[in-house]
């Protein structure tokens, strides 16, 4: 792995200017004009496309090949419910051995791996990434699951599959970078097949959010900042968006409310571990110092730096939210496709 590889930014972006500039683009997005366009609506793949471009490694670096949060068992260890909680989704939608699966907005693949071996079924992953695309490809390859394990890059709210073509079709915290919740999972329900399941789980504020508080609109931005979103919604929202794009919802739950681990926990800095370190102020200190170092030196291109802020800020509104019960990346959806 190179220097480059290593504080997580992408080697198709070119020079340390193509870097600095990326986070520059994606930092304007985020800037709101009064009598126009949201252009984290307008610009929604370029702004996610960008954002996955400097963070996935940092990401992977830090949190492995599964890039979500997850409900969590006391004595129970990160990774471990992780999977957990991949099982469960499988186990949801009653996948079986020869199922043509979907995963929307896949990531580099953990969860599909895991459910691809759980389930003995084969799933097809759409994101529109071009380095996790890649990235996949060859984690697939090393884990052996490359022949049941296959993805395709394109967008998910315009996805290049015939009509009821998947048995089974889930997202695991992915569509909140949709622009429009209706719009994509309508399109997730044209592509299963009749009678059949789709489960979701959704990053969503909750309806403790109040949107006259300041501290909870302060959360709500940092959010969106940090995780390149065009909008969060509420949970109400997104069960309204599910049944208007025509799905029969059988259950819906948001196990952040009763998980007996704080799903923020590995964030926390009154907790600390490796991952909480670096959003201390000692941590913040350590770790902006020595990039700005590394920067300076040309060992990282500039603009690393930039990324690292840019992921404090998330990290900061995820456990604020998760804290103050305003927000929630579990909120989970199942529901069926009428025949």
């Amino acid at each position: 792995m190179s220097n480059t590889d290593a504080f997580g930014l992408v080697p198709g972006l070119g020079g340390e200017n193509n870097v600095l500039t990326a986070v520059e683009k994606y930092e304007r997005y985020h800037i709101l004009y009064d009598g126009e366009a949201d252009p984290r609506k307008v610009n929604y793949t370029d702004m996610v496309n960008k954002y996955y471009d400097l963070a996935s490694q940092f990401y992977e670096y830090g949190w492995g090949d599964c890039l979500h949060f997850a409900h969590r068992w006391k004595g129970e260890s990160l990774r471990e419910s992780l999977k957990r909680y991949e099982h469960f989704i499988a186990m949801q939608l009653a996948m079986k051995q020869g199922d043509k699966v979907l995963d929307v907005g896949c990531g580099i693949g953990g969860p599909m791996r895991e459910i691809a071996r759980f389930s003995n079924v084969s799933i097809t992953g759409v994101n529109n990434n071009e380095y996790q695309v890649a990235r996949c490809k060859k984690l697939n390859q090393l884990a052996g699951v490359d022949e049941t394990c296959n993805i395709v890059q394109a967008d998910f709210m315009n996805m290049p599959f015939p009509d009821n073509s998947f048995d089974e079709v889930y997202a695991i915290e992915a569509t909140c970078h949709a622009p429009d919740a209706y719009g994509c999972y309508k399109e997730m329900y044209r592509v299963l097949k009749p009678g059949q399941k789709f489960a979701i789980y959704e990053w969503c504020l909750t309806e403790a959010f109040d949107p006259n508080n300041y501290e909870h609109q302060k959360v709500k931005e940092e959010i969106e900042f940090g995780n390149a979103l065009p909008g969060l919604r509420i949970t109400t929202q997104v069960l309204e968006a599910v049944k208007r794009a025509g799905f029969d919802v059988i259950w819906d739950n948001d196990f952040a409310t009763d998980s007996p681990v704080p799903w923020y926990l590995p964030m926390d800095t009154n907790k600390l571990s490796f991952l909480s370190f670096r959003v201390t102020t000692v941590g913040k200190f350590l770790t902006d110092n020595l990039l700005k170092a590394l920067e300076y030196v040309r060992v990282v291109p500039a603009g690393t730096q930039k990324v690292q802020a840019i992921l404090q800020k998330a990290a900061n509104g995820l456990v604020d939210g998760g804290r103050k019960g305003i927000f929630t990346p579990m909120y989970f959806v199942l529901a069926r496709k009428p025949e």
